[in-house]
């Protein structure tokens, strides 16, 4: 890379709830029709509705910094908090609702939503699982599905730092990542196949919808894949970040990543295959404990302390966290995780028993507050 790090981006999903109930809300295309009155938003950033009227996402502009990346998410977040309050909406940044089931049935999707509710029935009747998704720039379709050979050893340990779904519906799950474990009954999902070429990969994809599997090329389930709409490579695999910080900083280490792989791939050196089977087994182990117990090395088929990947991961992607100049925001930031939890831990400590009290403390957690977000150096 000549030209300094790969631009990247980021879209955020999120849930609306009725603050004093806890229930999911389908306020979505209410809070879309007020938001531009609650403040603007900068150059290049969107907020679109979701698969169910009670989720938004909100989708960052093409970023070159940390710094600029954490200006428009937190901008999108204090915009479409104001709005959801106008409609008597919270928004939070769970990846699964936390408060009771919902209180009333979901209302009838249109258009390709539609198609999605008749293709998978049940499985998405109440599908409200919300991700935060990192694309990162790549040369061309051939180089993007060689990165993503590259990116599958990392997955499990990039959804261990995002765990942030730990209730499900007023229950505790068990779960640090109870969204995955949603996504993982979509055929397709998890780790993508060890792929040679982009026509290779598009074979793939095509197969899945010829199946009936998938509704069209661009909903493959895969955890990391090349983008069907933009020149990048999207990670799919992250719960949506409970901070502005936890998003950057699944954002910074996406992007080094690719950075690194595209370093590996100019020297010569293809990504070995991964087994199938372990690699579903990584990305279950980072689903159920997160940080907090033991994760699958999928290279080495063995089990180890959660934080000794995180340190291989970190290691890793040294040389192009440094030479962007990001690696001291990254060895802060996952310092601040290291000490504060994840997502999952913070809910499950706020909650204390009671997920009322995770819902208020996530409604308080998701926007960012005047001064700043956590990070201030």
């Amino acid at each position: 890379m000549s030209d300094g790090p790969p631009t990247m981006g980021v879209e955020e999903e999120f849930l609306l709830v009725n603050p004093r109930t806890g229930h999911v809300s389908p306020g979505a295309e209410l809070v879309l029709a007020r938001y531009r009155h609650h403040g603007p938003l900068p150059d290049g950033v969107g907020v679109h509705r979701e698969l169910r009227l009670t989720q938004l996402e909100a989708v960052s502009g093409v970023c070159t910094t940390a710094a600029e990346l954490r200006h428009q998410l937190t901008a999108a977040r204090r915009v479409l908090a104001g709005a959801a309050a106008a409609e008597d909406c919270a928004l939070l940044a769970t990846g699964t609702p936390v408060g009771p089931g919902p209180a009333a049935p979901a209302p009838e999707s249109a258009g390709r939503y539609a198609e999605i509710d008749a293709v998978y029935g049940a499985l998405v009747a109440d599908y409200e699982a919300c991700g935060c998704h990192v694309h990162v720039a790549v040369p061309d379709p051939d180089t993007a599905v060689a990165v993503v050979n590259h990116l599958g050893r990392w997955l499990p340990t990039l959804l261990a730092l995002s765990a942030n779904s730990p209730f499900d519906h007023g229950r505790d799950t068990g779960y640090g990542s109870w969204r995955m474990v949603l996504q993982s009954r979509f055929p397709g999902s998890g780790i993508a196949p060890h792929l040679r070429s982009h026509d290779d990969h598009r074979r793939a994809v095509d197969a899945l919808v010829d199946c009936g599997a998938l509704v069209d090329p661009d909903q493959t389930f895969w955890l990391a894949r090349p983008s069907g709409r933009f020149p990048t490579v999207e990670f799919r695999v992250a719960d949506t970040a409970l901070t502005v910080d936890h998003a950057v900083l699944q954002a910074l280490l996406s992007r080094a990543l690719v950075q690194r792989a595209l370093a590996e791939l100019a020297a010569g050196r293809e990504a070995p295959p991964l087994s199938p089977q372990v690699a579903a087994a990584g990305v279950w182990a980072a689903a159920r404990h997160g940080l907090g117990g033991q994760l699958v090395d999928v290279v080495t088929a063995t089990r180890r302390p959660a934080w000794s990947l995180v340190g291989e991961l970190l290691e890793h992607v040294r040389a192009p966290l440094a030479e962007s100049g990001d690696l001291p925001e990254v060895q802060q930031l996952l310092e601040i995780v290291r000490m504060e939890g994840t997502g999952a831990a913070q809910q499950r400590a706020a909650a204390g028993g009671e997920t009322a009290a995770a819902v208020r403390w996530l409604a308080a957690a998701t926007v960012p507050a005047a001064h700043g977000t956590l990070l201030t150096g």
